[in-house]
């Protein structure tokens, strides 16, 4: 059941080869027609609340959730129906908290945000480089992932064919990124995000099918097959049950949340509404778009192991990432029909769709910033045409370096680096646009120290986790440096990322913050309220 057949393999090829086509030819024809950098970094915020709200959604729900998360949910049950579920809560706190007042303070990128009441090109190159540092590791994932999924998928297990895929899809997505622009990734996000939720809800309700509509059948089952019997229904599968897993169960689950919001490809989505209004409605759509996911998601996970059991999904690979295609294959039977097949080519579809979609709205959301906030800061004023040629020049100087360490890492386990992406969102992200956008008295330095400080924490802390060595599914499996007994480093970087801005707050003086509360209260109505956007 794990093998696909011939047919399924041919189809799926074909599909693969019309998709890279058709998406290139779309980016073409919406990328940019002048040289206007509101057209090439927010498409002229044109995108109606749904379409926007599809494409915040598809940004959202990368390869690695969807593969990692399924996978989780495979294999331990209970706590992977609580990491899927703090996955929707992390875009729900971004609705509520942080959506409205990023839109209002921010143009083009994060370091606009930071930089708009806390000015100087000290806190734009600092942004960047944390942008940079936070999305790099996920990229990789999705990358390095492409060669082994499409190894998967076609049946070939040649590694310089897995090379070959990470190479072309590498390439596909900087084109992406430096034709298409905004307006042209989100309507690959669209494309993406309405092929993945629509083929798998189709797949969920064959499953529910197959146990005569009971979802408390399909669970039962799952629970016999997982071989852990009534435990796959409770905590601690995948973390433990003693009082330390409980805690790193909980730190794991609030560094995703936390951290999942406030990465930077997903909040420059925010800048792409015309108004407060907009953006409130296209959250409203995200939300809702990621919450059905996670319902599918969920059934196609238990699903996989009630159908096929733990022994078979563990065996193609030991972290559960092929559980939603395993998933998927089972729905429909040992017999496969013509319509089967095709809707199963359209379920591989998707999944190839999410790696190329995810990574270039992670390519773009670097370029932009190491072009606006790095390039063009420098002068006071860059000319547009020469703006979007550096934009275009940037997605390049990170996609290929991006390319290349995706080769030397693709054989290696690939959790620690999704986990690093979130420590980091987490830790220094998240800190510093809830003091920028809500505290008054919050300073430069605090801002500085907020993220160099949460971001050295994590790189401190994350190559002594759990992850990373230790144990047989690390990335480093016979090697033993665990000096960080965590799955995440979220326990201590996320209180050390807020305790370091409120310490260079304090170190600026008493002046020096009243000074940021004065500013900060001329413009606070605006930021929170946001009735006119303000040009830069």
């Amino acid at each position: 059941m794990t093998a696909f057949s011939g047919r399924t393999q041919t189809m799926s090829l074909v599909a693969f080869s019309a998709v890279a086509t058709v998406t290139l030819l779309l980016c073409v024809m919406t990328g940019p027609d002048h040289d206007d950098l509101d057209e090439f970094y927010t498409g002229y915020g044109s995108l109606s609340p749904l379409r926007n709200g599809l494409a915040i959604a598809g940004d959202y729900i990368s390869a690695a959730t969807v593969l990692g998360t399924g996978g989780v949910i495979a294999l331990c049950g209970y706590d992977g129906l609580v990491l899927a579920l703090s996955t929707a809560l992390s875009l729900m706190l971004l609705m509520f908290l942080l959506a409205e007042p990023l839109r209002n303070a921010g143009r083009f990128t994060m370091g606009d945000a930071l930089a708009r009441r806390l000015p100087g090109r000290c806190v734009r190159v600092t942004a960047c480089v944390v942008t940079i540092a936070a999305l790099l590791p996920l990229m990789l994932v999705q990358l390095a992932g492409a060669g082994q999924l499409m190894a998967f998928i076609l049946g070939f297990s040649d590694a310089s064919l897995k090379t070959a895929c990470v190479v072309a899809l590498g390439a596909l997505m900087i084109a992406y990124a430096a034709i298409g622009g905004m307006k042209g990734t989100a309507l690959i996000q669209i494309l993406k995000i309405v092929t993945l939720v629509g083929s798998g809800a189709v797949v969920a309700v064959l499953i529910l099918r197959r146990f005569d509509w009971d979802p408390g059948a399909l669970f039962s089952a799952a629970a016999r097959q997982s071989g852990a019997g009534p435990a796959f229904l409770h905590s601690g599968l995948e973390f433990g049950t003693s009082g330390r897993s409980r805690l790193d169960m909980i730190a794991s689950e609030l560094t995703v949340v936390l951290g999942g919001a406030c990465l930077p490809h997903i909040t420059m989505r925010m800048y792409t509404a015309s108004s407060a209004r907009q953006v409130r409605r296209s959250m409203s759509w995200a939300v809702s778009i990621v919450a059905l996911f996670v319902l599918v998601i969920t059934v196609v996970g238990v699903g996989a192991t009630a159908l096929l059991g733990r022994g078979v999904i563990a065996g193609a690979d030991p972290q559960g990432n092929t559980a939603y295609l395993l998933g998927s294959r089972a729905a429909f039977g040992a017999d496969v029909s013509m319509p089967e097949t095709l809707l199963f080519t359209l379920v591989t579809t998707a999944i190839f769709l999410t790696l190329l979609a995810s990574v270039a709205g992670m390519i773009l959301a670097c370029a932009n910033s190491l072009a606006h906030d790095v390039f063009a800061a420098r002068v006071r004023e860059m000319p547009p045409r020469r703006e979007m040629a550096l934009a275009r020049v940037s997605a390049l100087a990170i996609g290929v370096p991006t390319i290349l360490l995706a080769t030397l890492v693709q054989h290696h386990s690939l959790q620690p680096l999704v986990t690093l992406s979130f420590c980091l969102g987490a830790s220094a992200l998240a800190p510093a646009l809830v003091y920028g956008l809500f505290w008054r008295r919050y300073t430069r330095g605090g801002l500085l120290a907020t993220l160099i400080g949460g971001t050295l924490s994590v790189l401190l802390l994350m190559p002594g986790t759990k992850l990373v060595s230790g144990s047989p599914l690390a990335a480093f499996p016979h090697a033993d440096f665990v000096y960080f007994p965590f799955t995440t480093t979220g326990i201590v970087t996320i209180p050390a990322g807020f305790l370091f801005g409120w310490l260079g707050t304090l170190a600026s003086g008493r002046a020096k913050a009243e000074q940021q509360r004065r500013q900060y209260e001329a413009v606070e109505g605006w930021i929170l309220a946001g009735a006119v956007r303000r040009e830069s």
